[in-house]
C-alpha cells in the first residue's frame, strides 16, 4: 500500500517549492547575452553554481516568489541570517532542484586543492534540463493565454468538411469511407420518406445519413529566430522574449496540436538548425544577419515534413546584411538595402511561394530598411507582417497560430 510520510516543517528553506523556484529564476536560465553583451562572446549560456546562488538570492529578496506580505517578513529574516545560514539555505534549494530533475550540476574532474568554497561554486557548471525547459514553455504560454483571456484551443480548422465526431456541418449520404457518425434523425426520416411510416422501419443503403465535421489539418513550422547582434543592442533584450515565445509555442503544439509540427532555425552569418531543449542556453552574437541562409534551411526541413500546411514563422529586428556567395565566402553589408543581399533573399522567398509555403514575419524592430524588406517578402508569399515589441510578441504569435485558417483548401 503507498504511504506518505510527514516531516515536522523546520523553515530552513522558508518552504520554496522548486516549481517556485524555477518560475523566479526564468529570466536567469534564458539569459541570451543582454546583460554582458560587451564581454567576451559565449555561443551557450554557461551558468555556473556562483551565479545561480546569487541569482535565487536576489529573487528572494526582490520577493518574486511571494506576495507582498510574505515577502517582507522573509527579507526580514533574511536581515537578521548570518552569512553562514544564508550560504546554507542557497544550497538547500540549490539541492531541491538538482533532486527534482530541474537542473543538473556538473562537477569539474579536477577541483584545485586548497581553494575555498567560491572558487569551486566557480567551477561547478549549472545546465537546465528537458523538464525545466518544458516546465518554462508551459509557464510562458499560461502567461500569454491569460492575457489574451483564452484557456483552451482545438486543432487547425480548414474550410472543407468532413465526417467526425464532432458535429459542425448538416448531414450528407453516407459513403464508402466516411465515418460512422450516423444521423439517427436524417437517416429515419429517409426510410420513413420512402416507405411511409410503419414497423418495422424498413432501412436500406441509401437511407444511411452521416453528420458532417470541420476538416482539420496538420501543420509543419519551421520558427526562424534572428540571432544577430543587434538583438540585444540599443538598451533592449529582444531576444529572450523570443526564445520564450518559441518555448511557449513548442508547448502549445505539443498539448494542443499533436499532428503539427515545429522545428526552430538560428539565422546569422549563416543558419542552423536548433534542437529547442538547447533554446534557453543558447545566445546572440557578434553576427550579421543572412536571412537567406534560413529560408534555404527553412524549406529543406519543411520538405521533411508530410503535412497539409507549411509555413515560416521569421522573428527578426533587421534587414538582411549577410550573404553566402556560391564560392562559399561571406558577403556582408550592414548598410542601406544592398541590391546583391537583397534579390537572392527574395528569390529563396519566390522559391517558397511556389512550393506552398507561407511566410509570417514579427518584426521587432521599425526602421526603414526592415520594413521595406518585409513588405516585399508578404506581396510575394501573401503572408503577414506584424510590428511588435519584444512585450506583446508573445501574444501577437500565438494568436495568428491559433486563429490561421487553410487557404490551399476549397
Amino acid at each position: 500500500m503507498k504511504s506518505i510520510r510527514y516531516s515536522r516543517y523546520t523553515g530552513e528553506d522558508f518552504g520554496i517549492g522548486a516549481e517556485d523556484l524555477i518560475r523566479a529564476l526564468s529570466d536567469f536560465f534564458l539569459e541570451s547575452g543582454f546583460q554582458n553583451q560587451y564581454m567576451g562572446f559565449s555561443e551557450w549560456n554557461e551558468h555556473t553554481l556562483e551565479q545561480l546562488k546569487e541569482a535565487i538570492q536576489r529573487a528572494l529578496e526582490q520577493g518574486q516568489m511571494f506576495d507582498d506580505e510574505r515577502s517582507q517578513e522573509i527579507q526580514k529574516q533574511l536581515q537578521n541570517m548570518s552569512r553562514e545560514q544564508i550560504d546554507k539555505l542557497l544550497e538547500s534549494l540549490v539541492q531541491k532542484l538538482a533532486d527534482e530533475g530541474y537542473i543538473n550540476l556538473e562537477q569539474p574532474q579536477a577541483q584545485q586543492q586548497g581553494s575555498g568554497q567560491g572558487n569551486a561554486d566557480r567551477e561547478v557548471k549549472v545546465e537546465v534540463t528537458d523538464k525545466s525547459v518544458d516546465f518554462l514553455g508551459f509557464k510562458t504560454l499560461k502567461d500569454l493565454l491569460g492575457s489574451l483571456g483564452k484557456s483552451s484551443f482545438g486543432a487547425h480548422d480548414t474550410r472543407d468538411l468532413a465526417t467526425g465526431v464532432e458535429t459542425t456541418g448538416a448531414a450528407k449520404l453516407y459513403e464508402f469511407g466516411d465515418t460512422m457518425n450516423l444521423d439517427v434523425n436524417r437517416t429515419l426520416f429517409s426510410a420513413v420518406q420512402r416507405d411511409g411510416l410503419k414497423v418495422p422501419i424498413n432501412l436500406e443503403y441509401s437511407d444511411l445519413h452521416v453528420h458532417q465535421s470541420e476538416y482539420q489539418s496538420s501543420c509543419a513550422t519551421v520558427l526562424m529566430l534572428d540571432c544577430s547582434h543587434s538583438m540585444i543592442l540599443y538598451g533592449e533584450d529582444r531576444f529572450t522574449p523570443a526564445k520564450k515565445v518559441a518555448l511557449a509555442l513548442a508547448h502549445l503544439i505539443r498539448t494542443q496540436y499533436p499532428g503539427d509540427s515545429l522545428r526552430c532555425v538560428l539565422f546569422h552569418d549563416t543558419a542552423e538548425e536548433l534542437r529547442l531543449s538547447d533554446l534557453a542556453r543558447v545566445q546572440v552574437g557578434p553576427y550579421y544577419t543572412n536571412t537567406r541562409d534560413g529560408l534555404i534551411l527553412a524549406q529543406r526541413l519543411l520538405a521533411q515534413e508530410k503535412k497539409d500546411m507549411k509555413q515560416i514563422i521569421m522573428i527578426t529586428d533587421g534587414k538582411p546584411s549577410a550573404l553566402t556567395l556560391d564560392d562559399g565566402r561571406m558577403y556582408r553589408n550592414a548598410f542601406g538595402l544592398d541590391p546583391l543581399v537583397i534579390s537572392r533573399t527574395l528569390e529563396e522567398v519566390s522559391r517558397c511561394k511556389r512550393q506552398g509555403i507561407l511566410i509570417n514575419t514579427f518584426m521587432l524592430a521599425s526602421d526603414f530598411g526592415l520594413v521595406n524588406f518585409v513588405q516585399k517578402v508578404t506581396e510575394l508569399c501573401r503572408g503577414k507582417a506584424y510590428f511588435t515589441t519584444p512585450y506583446n510578441l508573445g501574444q501577437y504569435l500565438l494568436m495568428d497560430y491559433m486563429n490561421r485558417k487553410t487557404r490551399t483548401i476549397h
